[in-house]
């Protein structure tokens, strides 16, 4: 059966079908009242969340159907040292769906493999976070028209942000978009995503430690903030936390028309001054989660008989291959098999199927 684990798991077409879908709910809410009466969704939240927590909520309720879940791990028997496997299978007893937040990456792919039921990924770690994703395209869409043709920028944390690791990759998807990738040297995006997606799909990008330069050539802004919570050493936080804030004064040199995007909780990365400017669309965001989660939901209910597409990739086991992420899920869950795929037969690289690192 489909899950949604990463962004990439959906084709082209298939994104743009949610997007209509979601354009439609928009349209006629009362035609979906009842479209999932009598289904549960079960809110596996391990990790805070407001936005994302709530909106999978209510876009159920919305739906016609029912929540059950939790909303910390400390209310779960994961206090009790249940692994992520048992948890799905005992929850896939009682929901039709699960939504799933963990803070050790991979973990909602672990719970796809047991549950029995569609799992949703809402944030694993620093890896990914693709119903955010689905936010982030859905309001380029509404806003902009399509999703092609465009210049974005994301400006902050791009080595920790799952939120722009997912969104450059659902960009891949379109036509003749341009990146600009904005952060300190610290926090540049990672290797392997420049060349897995960025290069391997031919699109044009730069690296840039200046907001103010490149602020004026966007069409999209993709501000983050920098994350506390993936970050070891506190030094290293506290210099580079406050590296760029976005004022109204520095909106004066953008486009009359460019979108202020943001996944939120911000700090103080985009000051409440820009908050009134029309260019702003992180609200606009939270309301685009809403319908596109309930798409999803509708999707993947419908394709409940449907094969996985990650069940058919070539998996390799072997001894000597060891995930290199202190992150992922296999480093604390000692039962899982270390698996990896290739992406790179010439060069030998194998990456983790829990959480993509590098096999060591």
């Amino acid at each position: 059966m489909r899950s949604l684990i990463d962004i990439v798991d959906f084709t082209g077409e298939e994104l743009d079908a949610l997007m209509q879908t979601a354009s439609d709910i928009i349209a006629n809410p009362d035609k979906y009242a009842e479209s999932c009466k009598r289904k549960k969704l079960a809110s596996l939240f391990f990790e805070p969340s407001t936005r994302t927590r709530l909106s999978f909520e209510a876009a159920m309720l919305e739906l016609g159907g029912s929540v059950i879940g939790f909303s910390e791990a400390n209310s779960s028997s994961a206090s009790k040292g249940e692994s992520v496997a048992d948890t799905a299978r005992v929850i896939g007893c009682y929901a039709d769906i699960i939504a799933m937040r963990h803070p050790r990456e991979g973990a909602p792919y672990v719970a796809s493999l047991n549950a029995g039921v569609p799992v949703i990924n809402a944030g694993d770690g620093g890896h990914c976070h693709p119903t955010q994703t689905l936010a982030d395209l859905f309001t380029i869409y509404r806003e902009k028209g399509g999703c092609d043709n465009l210049t974005v920028g994301f400006c902050g944390d791009l080595k920790y942000g799952r939120t722009v690791h997912s969104l450059i990759s659902a960009l891949a998807r379109y036509k003749n978009v341009r990146i600009v990738l904005i952060s300190p040297d610290e926090l540049r995006l990672p290797g392997y995503i420049k060349k897995e997606v960025l290069e391997k799909y031919g699109m044009e990008y730069e690296e840039n430690a200046s907001l103010e330069d490149k602020l004026p050539e966007l069409d999209i802004l993709y501000m983050t903030r920098i994350q506390r919570e993936r970050f070891d050493d506190m030094e290293v936080y506290e210099r580079l936390k406050d590296s760029y804030v976005l004022t109204a004064e520095k909106m004066k040199s953008a486009k009359s028309d460019m979108c202020v995007l943001h996944p939120l909780p911000r700090v103080n990365e985009i000051s409440v001054d820009v908050d009134s400017d029309p260019r702003a669309c992180y609200f606009k965001q939270v309301e685009n989660g809403k319908y596109m989660r309930m798409a999803l939901i509708l999707k993947l209910l419908a394709d409940k008989d449907v094969p996985d597409p990650r069940r058919a990739e070539q998996m390799v086991e072997d001894g000597l291959l060891k995930c290199s992420n202190p992150r992922c899920i296999v480093a604390v869950e000692q039962e899982l098999k270390h698996q990896f795929k290739c992406t790179d037969k010439e060069k030998g690289v194998y990456r983790c199927v829990y959480c993509d690192a590098k096999a060591k």
